[in-house]
């Protein structure tokens, strides 16, 4: 089921856009990894995304499944999903740290971790001064 905003179609809560997402990223990874000669990899990318997305569109009435799908999406689902992400990005940004502190221990200009870094710097510093102003 999905939700109507304005009489239009809700995408990303429907049912189909993960699964959608799923095969187009393994689409795009196979044609990256034919473009870098490594069709075997790209072929393992493609069916590793595609059962993914399969898994998802076929989950049936999992909670959890639902929920990462975008159709069973409630308020503690949109909670579970903030701090999810919040979990996920400080580990990024974790090993983005760590990455770029081995590679000027061992001499190098701790590329391209530093910008990636930058990045995520900015981007939180961005996000914590438009939520302040809005909020």
């Amino acid at each position: 089921m999905s939700t109507a905003t304005g009489g239009k179609r809700d995408v990303m809560h429907s049912k189909w856009t993960v699964p959608a997402f799923s095969v187009v990223m393994g689409l795009v990874l196979l044609g990256a990894n034919i473009v870098g000669h490594q069709l075997v990899l790209g072929l393992w990318s493609l069916g590793i995304l595609v059962v993914f997305g399969g898994a998802v569109a076929l989950g049936g009435r999992s909670e959890t499944i639902r929920g990462l799908r975008g159709d069973g999406r409630d308020e503690r689902f949109a909670m579970l999903d903030l701090q999810a992400t919040a979990v996920a990005g400080l580990a990024v940004l974790i090993a983005v740290i760590v990455a770029f502190i081995v590679e000027v221990a061992r001499g190098h200009s701790g590329e391209p971790y530093d910008w990636l870094g930058a990045i995520g710097g900015l981007a939180y510093l961005a996000a914590v001064i438009v939520l302040r102003v809005r909020g």
